[in-house]
């Protein structure tokens, strides 16, 4: 029986109640002015457990509450330097920035390797789209910020996932993809080249609601409403129904 006051039981109960208010997107949503924008980095280092990711746990106040996150916040003006700076570029900066500030590892901004961009679905209270960016951690010792950090760990992606099937943790959508995609690698550079490789993915969610639970659309999936039916068999999804979650990809 699935304990009620898990973690992952509130992790599922979360994923829920984000999208209640979602609706349908529309082609503007993506680029919307009105969206906060914020950037997260996945920091990887290399170890006898092979590539490890720094992971860290939110007070139980504030955005994602109690949830396992990599470093990262929203972006602030000081992080536009120049008037003609791209979204990118300003995230960029404010994921070097938030990670100094969070768990005190300095990076160089050259350094981050761009991975992905993330639309939560529009209609939703806590709407925040994402850059999410990679980078190779030389220095790894880490100094938490005691107001925006309970704890710190360097784990290997697959155990993350492994916790949270066990309702141990509470990740959300966009961080378990990202662990997911980085499973399985032999060290830190052979992950960074699987992200390069990638290109920069953009995930514009939807939400549907089906008898086995909430679960997430994105381009290439036959039901991703935007863009109408694919091949029938076509599918890009997370399925948050239930624990352990189950993302389905086919090309």
């Amino acid at each position: 029986m699935t304990d009620p006051t898990s973690p992952g039981t509130g992790a599922l109960r979360a994923v829920t109640d984000s999208i209640h208010d979602a609706r349908p997107r529309r082609p503007e949503d993506i680029d919307d002015p009105d969206v906060p924008v914020a950037a997260t980095v996945v920091l990887l280092r290399d170890s006898a457990r092979g590539p490890e990711v720094l992971m860290m746990q939110r007070p139980d106040r504030g955005s994602f509450a109690g949830a396992w996150v990599f470093p990262g916040g929203r972006i602030e003006p000081s992080d536009a330097v120049g008037a003609d700076d791209s979204e990118p570029v300003i995230a960029r900066r404010a994921g070097v920035r938030e990670t100094f500030e969070e768990v005190g590892i300095a990076l160089d901004p050259q350094h981050l390797v761009p991975m992905s961009r993330w639309d939560p679905p529009p209609g939703i209270a806590l709407r925040i789209r994402t850059w999410f960016f990679a980078a190779h951690a030389v220095e790894t010792r880490v100094v938490p910020s005691a107001e925006e950090v309970v704890s710190a760990q360097w784990l290997p992606p697959e155990e993350v996932l492994q916790r949270h099937a066990r309702g141990e943790v509470m990740l959300y959508p966009p961080t378990w993809v990202t662990l997911h995609g980085l499973s399985g690698q032999d060290d830190a550079e052979a992950a960074l080249a699987v992200v390069r490789m990638r290109g920069v993915e953009e995930f514009q969610t939807i939400a549907a609601q089906t008898p086995g639970g909430t679960v997430l659309l994105w381009h290439g999936d036959a039901e991703y409403a935007e863009f109408g039916a694919g091949a029938a068999s076509a599918r890009h999804r997370l399925e948050t129904g239930s624990l352990p979650w189950r993302y389905v990809r086919t090309d």
